[in-house]
Formats: structure tokens, C-alpha cells, sequence
């Protein structure tokens, strides 16, 4: 058995990710990482008693090479006499549809088709080739855009997909990518190349190839492994505040109703366990005839227990409220909802939260009110971003990126109608929801329309109608999701520099 083999046997045993009679399909795009996880499991399923399959997805976003990479793994499930699921998507449209960046469309189809193939039985288990060089790349991602101890915790050994059977599992987390590249090597093993993993325009791609090898020849030459132990500090550390978190929930928070009254602290009914996402399936929520599950949930904290708790507890307190009832809240909601528990002067008055959830002080008690049914969750939104930055916006639950440009050979792999003219743009841009009596000018139209028409003609409507963003150079809209960008602040064809603002995906795994 090949030394680094037995290695990944261990962990595999360590995190208990496959067990005997496990029917695992391992995703295999054609890369060093899937196909050196192939090779390590074909080797281990005599050892570990599992039957494998291959899955893969072509996502036909690099024409000839996409094929090629899938006809390259269909000949290695061959190789091997191995069962192949493959599924043939087309990425690039399924973004265009859902105005969403082509590494969210991307993975989203594939963690589609991966429950699709757990549910319909065919498997127990996926298992993909994220490895310990991955794991690090994605702490310091989080870092560098501003995380909690959730977000270090990063890509975890095991992941179950919602109201799904099976799981995906990570054999390859403590293992580094030069070690499977040298594995391949010494067993004659092909691998493809995706030429996207060198495009400096992803972020990872740049954390990958440009501040890792910094980190590592400059501050510490075991920066990946430093990372890849902060992620399972901070997973621990996770599953034991969470466990600390349901006690709490179920002790100084109460739940009640969105359609009745606010509760005085006197008339509050305790409802048995937690609800979901904002919803509860609690009997006594039902109605004769039907159903109430679709009630979303408000929730009342003892004000007193709050504010005698140390500051970490009370801030988890108020993110695992914003968690249960099911609406985003950022590290800036937290401290403000404190800052306002903590204000004598606040009784009576309320602040506005993402998604037009209210918080207000009653008695002894913070309510965390939800919308009224049928009212507006539109809160009005504004934000600064920089170019290049990137920046998180809750009510919208997107993250934008801006790019510079400063090659015609860089420029001309994108869009020319996704691109601005730098010299047009100020350098911090303005990030706000789209407002009645904005009017938009996208590139190759005739003229400027209201953007309530322009979202009317591309389907746009509901929540995300009403949190769609748009940014503005100035007072002039530049760029709006979905659309060309502005036609007056258009870069100019064949030119060195240009903007690119897209959406990124909030995992690149």
C-alpha cells in the first residue's frame, strides 16, 4: 500500500467517513485532486468493504475541453470496470436564468445532481477530492472577506444535504495537493488540466497562486497546515457552543405567533422545541382544516438573563435567534441589537433587521418581531464597495466582486458588455436596492427604461425582485445584475484597462 494510501486510511477511519457495504460515488472531474482520490479509493475498497462508482459533471462551460474531460474520466471508470453517472448541464445558461455568477450556477448543479443520485438510491455517499490545500485556501478567503467561528470552520469532512438521505464526505482534507500530484506520478497516472484554475479573476485562483506562496516563503513555510488546524479548532469549538446554544433557546427565548400581538413577558406561551428556518410543525400552531407550518415565528429574550451573560454569549444568543427565525443578520446587526438592549432609553422604540424583521423592547423583553403576512420584507439598503473589493450584502444574500483589468489579453475572456471604462468609474461605487423611479440604460438598447420594467421583462419578481441591487458611479447607474452594463460607461473595445463586476459564489468548493 502506497504510503500516502494509508495515510488517507486513517483519516478515513479517524472522521468515520465510509463504512463497509458503503456504495460511494467519487466525483471525478479529471483534475490532479479527483482523480488521485479515484486511484487512492480503488486501492482501499477490498480494505474498507465499499463498492464504487464514478460521478461526473459536465458543466460545458470550455467547449472542446469540457468534452475531452469527460471522455477522458468515462475512459478511466472503463479502465477500472467501474459504473459511471454522468450528467451534461448547461452552466452558462442556468446562470443567465437565475442572474447568479457562473461558480454559483456551477455548483449548484452539481450538488443538484449529487442529491438527485443519493436520493434515487443509486448511492450512500459522494465523495470529493477537496484536500488540506483547499481547506486552507477557503479559511483565508473568509478571513480576508470577515467571518465567524462558523465560517473558519470552512469545508467539513462530512456534509448532509438538506432533507436528503446520504452525505457528501471529504477523504482527501489532511492530504496536500503536491503529495496526490506526486502519487499520480509515481503510478504513471494521466491527469487533466482545467485551464480556468490559472484566470487570475477568481478569487481563489489568486489566493491560490499569488498569497499562499507569499505566505509560505515569506511568514511560515506550514501556513496551509496552521490554516487546516484553525478549521478544526473552530469546527469543535462550533459543535460545542451549538449544543450550549439549544439550551439557552429553549430556556430564555420564547416563541409566539407572528400574527398575534406582541406578547407582554406575562402572556408569553412557551412552544416546545425549535422552530425551523422560521416555521414550526408544533400541534398547537394548528388549525382546523389545515396546517399552520407556514406561520413564520417571532421570538421574545428575557432582556434581564441577556444583558447579565458575558458579551459572547449574548452575541451567539442573538445570531442563533436571527438563525432559527430565518433571516440573515451580519456581526453589524449583532452589535447593534445589543447596543439597543443595553439603552435604557429604548423602551418603546424599535430598530429595523434584514428582510423587514423588527426589534423592539417590551417590559423585561427584546421581541424579535417577523414581517405581518403579505407585508413588504423590503428594508432599504446602501453600501460602499471599492474597485477591486467585494462585499456581502445580507438582504440580498449575494456577494459582489470588482475586478481591474489591465491586459487586452486578460479583457478579451470576458464579455466586452460585462466590462466598464475605469476612467468613467469613481473609485469607491455605491451598492443600494433598486428604488421606484430608477431608470437603467443597458449597453445595445435604444434607451433608458425604469428598472421596474426591465426586471418585469426578465421574469424578476418576489423577495428577490425587491432586494435586486444595483450599483451607481456617482449618481448614474452603472451596473445592474442580469444586464449589459451602462452603454455610457461601456470600456471601450480592444482596451487595456477595464472593471468586471460580477456575483461570486459564498463557497468556491
Amino acid at each position: 500500500m502506497h504510503p500516502l494510501t494509508h495515510k488517507v486510511l486513517e483519516n478515513v477511519r479517524q472522521d468515520e467517513l465510509l463504512c463497509a457495504g458503503d456504495r460511494v460515488g467519487v466525483a471525478v472531474s479529471g483534475g490532479i485532486d479527483s482523480v488521485a482520490l479515484l486511484r487512492i479509493l480503488l486501492e482501499l475498497r477490498t480494505e474498507l468493504g465499499i463498492v464504487l462508482s464514478v460521478v461526473h459533471v459536465n458543466h460545458k462551460l470550455r467547449a472542446a475541453e469540457s468534452d475531452a474531460d469527460e471522455a477522458f474520466v468515462a475512459s478511466l471508470a472503463r479502465e477500472h470496470d467501474l459504473a459511471i453517472h454522468v450528467i451534461r448541464a448547461d452552466v452558462a445558461r442556468h446562470a443567465s436564468e437565475r442572474h447568479i455568477s457562473l461558480e454559483t450556477a456551477a455548483r449548484e448543479t452539481r450538488y443538484k445532481y449529487f442529491a438527485e443520485l443519493l436520493r434515487a438510491d443509486n448511492l450512500d455517499k459522494i465523495a470529493t477530492g477537496h484536500t488540506l490545500d483547499d481547506q486552507a485556501e477557503t479559511v483565508l478567503m473568509r478571513v480576508i472577506r470577515g467571518t465567524g467561528m462558523r465560517g473558519l470552520g470552512a469545508i467539513h469532512p462530512h456534509l448532509q444535504l438538506e432533507d436528503q438521505p446520504g452525505e457528501i464526505v471529504r477523504p482527501l482534507l489532511a492530504t496536500r495537493r503536491c503529495a496526490l500530484e506526486q502519487q499520480l506520478r509515481d503510478l504513471g497516472q494521466f491527469w487533466r488540466e482545467d485551464s480556468s484554475n490559472q484566470d487570475p479573476a477568481f478569487t481563489r485562483n489568486r489566493v491560490r497562486h499569488r498569497l499562499m506562496p507569499l505566505l509560505e516563503h515569506e511568514f511560515n513555510p506550514s501556513i496551509a497546515e496552521r490554516l487546516s488546524e484553525l478549521a478544526q479548532i473552530a469546527r469543535a469549538e462550533e459543535d460545542y457552543w451549538d449544543s450550549e446554544a439549544e439550551g439557552w433557546m429553549g430556556t430564555a427565548v420564547q416563541w409566539f405567533d407572528a400574527r398575534q400581538a406582541s406578547p407582554a413577558s406575562s402572556s408569553l406561551v412557551q412552544i416546545k422545541g425549535l422552530p425551523s428556518a422560521g416555521k414550526t410543525s408544533d400541534p398547537q400552531m394548528e388549525e382546523p382544516g389545515g396546517s399552520r407550518d407556514d406561520v413564520p415565528h417571532s421570538a421574545a429574550l428575557n432582556l434581564h438573563w441577556l444583558l447579565s451573560e458575558p458579551l459572547a454569549l449574548q452575541r451567539r444568543v442573538i445570531k442563533s435567534i436571527a438563525e432559527e427565525t430565518g433571516f440573515p443578520i451580519e456581526f453589524r446587526h449583532v452589535e447593534e441589537v445589543l447596543r439597543f438592549a443595553a439603552h435604557s432609553a429604548a423602551h418603546g422604540k424599535e430598530i429595523s433587521l434584514p428582510r423587514g424583521w423588527k426589534a423592539f423592547r417590551e417590559e423585561d423583553l427584546l421581541i424579535f418581531q417577523a414581517p405581518e403576512p403579505g407585508e413588504p420584507k423590503q428594508a432599504d439598503f446602501e453600501y460602499r464597495i471599492t474597485i477591486p473589493g467585494e462585499l456581502y450584502i445580507p438582504e440580498a444574500e449575494i456577494r459582489l466582486q470588482t475586478l481591474q483589468i489591465i491586459s487586452r489579453e486578460a479583457a478579451a475572456r470576458y464579455n466586452p458588455d460585462q466590462l466598464l471604462n475605469p476612467a468613467l468609474l469613481e473609485h469607491e461605487l455605491v451598492v443600494r436596492n433598486w428604488r421606484p423611479g430608477d431608470r437603467f440604460w443597458p449597453a445595445h438598447t435604444k434607451s433608458a427604461k425604469k428598472l421596474k420594467e426591465l426586471l418585469q421583462d426578465r421574469h424578476v419578481s418576489g423577495p428577490a425582485k425587491r432586494h435586486w441591487p444595483i450599483i451607481l458611479s456617482g449618481k448614474q447607474i452603472v451596473w445592474v445584475p442580469g444586464f449589459a452594463v451602462a452603454t455610457e460607461f461601456r470600456a471601450v473595445e480592444g482596451a487595456k484597462q477595464a472593471v468586471l463586476i460580477r456575483e461570486v459564489a459564498e463557497e468556491g468548493i
